[in-house]
């Protein structure tokens, strides 16, 4: 523990939380720890830092937040493999997000979901095939052809659940609560937008998709993802060219 000699703070332009979570960030990089490896006492950093421990608690409480650091029982502080989206699952909340970051992650996930479409297929076998069918049979639909957001969730969740990436199943938990609140918040426009799509019998159900991976059609199944987005394409095309952007 030879590096706790480096950690004295001498950044002020900065809050002092933020240095003393930079300097553990940095310590941990330069005692190259690994999870499970053992943390220093508290009274033991505070001291090496400078800093009182009402200081030092509240930057750990932030790395306990991002899953960096837990305390184990007669072991102290560990060094711990955190979650990759778990921050965000806590600090993503769409009420005090602004309408960018929104339209932004709203864009991400549509983009993110026509580019697993190959990885679904890959990975698909008979069990995800019976999954699918039974989350389509007992979905639900509104009369303008829109999914309530649990059989939406469902659906898609599985999609992702089928890449056999965990960041990626992990991501729809955070994109779910943006992707309801928009719905709700700009329901003026989903409205006529999905009306539309059900008149011209454009529309590309969760049944249409299932049918074409039930077939194996990949290259079927990647052009009606992109046609089972198309509310969300024309939403984001709309906001787009309201703040000017071509």
């Amino acid at each position: 523990m030879a590096a706790l000699s480096n950690l004295k703070i001498t950044n002020h332009q900065i809050t002092l939380v933020d240095q003393v979570e930079e300097k553990l960030l940095d310590y941990f990089r330069v005692m190259k720890l690994k999870p499970g490896d053992s943390i220093p006492k508290e009274q033991e950093l505070a001291d090496a830092l400078g800093v009182g421990r009402s200081v030092l608690r509240e930057a750990l409480s932030r790395l306990r937040m991002f899953g960096l650091v837990e305390t184990r029982t007669r072991r102290g502080m560990i060094l711990t493999e955190p979650s990759i989206l778990g921050g965000m699952k806590r600090v993503i909340l769409p009420r005090i997000l602004g309408d960018e970051a929104l339209f932004d992650l709203l864009g991400f996930r549509v983009a993110l979901e026509i580019g697993i479409c190959e990885l679904v297929y890959n990975n698909l076998n008979d069990k995800h095939l019976e999954d699918l069918e039974n989350i389509v049979n007992r979905g639900v639909v509104f009369n303008y052809g829109e999914y309530t957001p649990v059989s939406e969730y469902e659906f898609h969740t599985k999609l992702y659940e089928i890449t056999g990436n965990k960041t990626i199943m992990e991501f729809q938990e955070v994109i779910r609560p943006v992707s309801v609140f928009l719905k709700e918040k700009f329901k003026a426009y989903f409205l006529p937008v999905n009306m539309e799509i059900e008149k011209t019998g454009k529309r590309v159900t969760h049944m249409d998709l299932l049918d074409l991976l039930k077939k194996k059609d990949k290259k079927g199944f990647s052009q009606a993802m992109v046609k089972h987005f198309a509310p969300y394409y024309s939403f984001l095309r709309k906001k787009n060219h309201s703040n000017g952007n071509n």
